[in-house]
């Protein structure tokens, strides 16, 4: 072999040598690289991740600075409630057949009938449709009058069975400077959880620093959703590993409030109603735990309005459990029968405070009483 063919030799190997070392270099460095870290939501077993009493169980932080993401800023009070009528539109069907029926001439036992069929359709109840009609009958046989005499009768009475004297505020401050506590409760698929999120949005409107607590330990998804409305207004969440006890969390979540100063703090609860005995044990120990360190301000009952007598139901059983001091109307659109208001008012003795109107995020609402009965007989 020359001169020349074994310095090529030579060559060809470095190379090769110097190829392979560069692999197993960057290999190397694959192999032995930092190890990831498991996430609190990723379920990965870890020790420094098992909460404990004394740890409070923070999972998610969106107050401002915790993240980049922009905040949005809700929709204030005085615009929803200009759209609460235009949401109400669809309830005036009733409002209509009920003005047509009392135009009639003359008044007899058949169109009366007609009238307390409607409003018993309407999910008004047997009881406060009798009262309804009696003075509705009395009223039009003295006063008399045309069409637009019956629609300002009407509009009075619907009014008066609504109640407008009834406290519809939400009570938000606690004493002594205690943040308010509410309490949320409700069968799951009524729009709880999606109540509490959209109730954060009307207190961040109106500047509070709210804390949010995922107590619906049993559905991984109601902690999931209420992360996310909470992370889109900077409002932080006290959560639990998925099946963690819900009293707990609801004790962590008040702390935490406590701990941080915060004007509310809002606690999401589990909702089944499969075993009675079992909701009432495990909502009592929830209010209980809560009542440790502050008073409640308010327990607020979700309804889905378009339940009809299943919500009355409901409503029955939830006032057995807690001291339910409001009550939050969901899907109260066109699809609702807007008497609902009327017949949950009266089984419980407890306003309706706030309607939910549609599927966006600031459709929530106070409930106003005269907007309802104007938007039931708009034309």
């Amino acid at each position: 072999m020359t001169a020349t063919e074994i310095i090529v030799l030579v060559v060809a190997i470095a190379a090769i040598i110097l190829v392979v070392g560069s692999i197993a270099l960057v290999a190397g460095r694959k192999r032995v690289g930092p190890p990831t870290t498991p996430s609190v939501d990723s379920g990965a077993p870890d020790a420094a991740l098992t909460p404990s009493p004394d740890q409070p169980l923070i999972v998610e932080s969106s107050a401002p600075g915790a993240s980049t993401t922009t905040l949005e800023r809700p929709e204030p009070i005085a615009s929803r409630l200009v759209r609460l009528r235009q949401r109400l539109s669809g309830q005036g069907a009733l409002g209509r057949g009920l003005l047509l029926l009392l135009s009639r001439d003359p008044l007899d036992e058949d169109t009366w009938e007609a009238v307390e069929d409607s409003l018993i359709t309407a999910d008004i109840g047997v009881g406060p449709t009798g009262e309804l009609v009696e003075k509705l009958r009395e009223r039009l046989r003295v006063e008399g009058g045309g069409a637009d005499q019956a629609k300002a009768i009407l509009a009075e009475e619907l009014l008066a069975l609504v109640d407008p004297g009834m406290d519809r505020s939400l009570n938000l401050v606690g004493p002594d400077g205690l943040p308010g506590v509410v309490m949320v409760v409700g069968v799951n698929g009524a729009g709880k959880t999606t109540s509490v999120g959209k109730l954060a949005r009307v207190m961040v409107a109106e500047d509070k620093n709210v804390v949010l607590g995922a107590a619906d330990t049993f559905r991984a998804a109601a902690t999931e959703q209420l992360k996310t409305w909470g992370e889109r207004v900077g409002v932080d969440v006290v959560a639990g590993p998925e099946g963690s006890d819900p009293a707990s969390v609801a004790f962590d979540s008040v702390k935490e409030g406590l701990d941080r100063g915060a004007d509310v703090v809002v606690v999401d609860t589990a909702g089944r109603l499969q075993n009675k005995q079992g909701l009432m044990d495990e909502l009592g120990k929830v209010k209980r735990v809560i009542e440790k360190q502050a008073p409640l301000s308010e327990v607020l009952l979700v309804l889905d309005a378009t339940t009809g007598q299943n919500g009355l139901i409901q409503a029955r059983v939830f006032g057995e459990v807690v001291d339910v001091t409001g009550i939050v109307l969901t899907k109260l659109d066109g699809t609702a029968k807007g008497g609902i208001v009327v017949a949950v008012q009266r089984e419980l003795g407890v306003p309706v405070k706030l309607v939910g109107l549609g599927e966006g995020p600031d459709d929530l609402a106070p409930f106003d009483p005269k907007t309802f009965v104007d938007a039931i007989l708009s034309a």
